[in-house]
């Protein structure tokens, strides 16, 4: 990975009927998403709608609101940004209610690693407080060994603190119906990226992360069997 760009906006964001926000919509409301961790958290919210997956690229998903299939879909704030479909956006989640998927927004710029002189070239579009947290938010998931399936989150961010530039990281551990939770947070030095993520996911791991992530894979199964 050659370099690592300024990160675009990581947030998640819903899309909804008639300009709704989360706390609008309707009991019942269907709310689309492909994505696990999307689902868990939803389900913590405790809110009365019915969570569906949902497949396709964007507009096939933006497509199944206007058709009025789904009342909502939760999507990455950065896709819809950068296809230019902001304006479907009616509420954004802030990190604290709910945490991104560990590098969403971020894109990464891969070359050969021997090709010296293309390495140099490239390293002029890396952005080294985005390298630092996506580094750490990589280092949480390789280490609770969770794969792009699992209800795993994490957000790094680079801030001032007292002695300088420190990094900062939350990554939380779901289960599937949002009933079991690990969700932890850690510090240090932004040039101790991976360590930071591989320290905060050992002490997740400590309190039952690997437990949370075990149900939510029992759930998974199960709901798979039903679906055949």
């Amino acid at each position: 990975i050659a370099a690592v760009p300024p990160r675009e906006d990581p947030r998640d964001a819903l899309g909804a009927r008639d300009g709704l926000t989360r706390g609008e919509l309707p009991a019942d409301s269907r709310v689309g998403t492909g994505s696990p961790r999307r689902a868990a958290q939803l389900r913590a919210l405790g809110l009365a709608v019915e969570i569906v997956g949902i497949r396709g690229n964007v507009d096939s998903r933006i497509s199944l609101v206007h058709s009025g299939e789904y009342d909502a879909v939760v999507l990455a704030r950065a896709g819809l940004l950068r296809l230019g479909r902001q304006d479907e956006i009616t509420e954004v989640f802030a990190p604290l209610q709910r945490l991104p998927a560990p590098g969403q927004g971020a894109l990464a710029v891969e070359c050969r690693a021997d090709n010296a002189e293309l390495v140099a070239l490239l390293a002029a579009l890396d952005d080294a407080s985005t390298r630092a947290a996506v580094t750490a938010e990589r280092s949480v998931l390789a280490t609770l060994e969770a794969g792009c399936t699992a209800p795993v989150a994490a957000l790094g961010e680079v801030v001032e603190g007292e002695d300088g530039e420190e990094l900062w990281v939350r990554a939380l551990a779901v289960s599937s119906d949002g009933q079991l939770a690990v969700k932890m947070s850690s510090s240090g030095s932004v040039g101790d990226a991976e360590g930071v993520g591989t320290r905060l996911a050992s002490a997740m791991l400590d309190e039952g992360a690997a437990s949370v992530m075990a149900v939510s894979e029992l759930s998974s199964g199960a709901e798979g069997s039903a679906r055949r």
